[in-house]
């Protein structure tokens, strides 16, 4: 059986409304979660989140959809991917 990559399990979005209800696109996998911080895996790295009050309303790993509600104080990456790969690396 073939499988399809259609990229939209890649497709890496956040959406952030009124710093209460977060969605976000793209996400692998959810390393840890509770009312303080969530950790997530994504394309372009590892997000976390950080807050108060946090709660996951939505967890879908297969459409790689998660949705967050709660105090959002801050949104960090870490990680990620590098650009350019080996020629990039040879002319910094």
């Amino acid at each position: 059986m073939e499988t399809q990559d259609n990229g939209a399990a890649r497709a890496h979005w956040v959406e952030l409304k009124d710093r209460k209800k977060l969605n976000i696109t793209g996400v692998e996998d959810v390393d840890c979660f509770n009312e303080q911080i969530v950790v997530l895996q994504t394309p372009l790295g590892t997000l976390t989140v950080t807050g108060a009050g946090l709660n996951v309303s939505q967890l879908d790993l297969e459409a790689g959809k998660v949705a967050l509600e709660g105090e959002v104080d801050a949104l960090e990456y870490t990680g990620g991917r590098r650009k350019g790969g080996v020629l990039g690396r040879l002319f910094r």
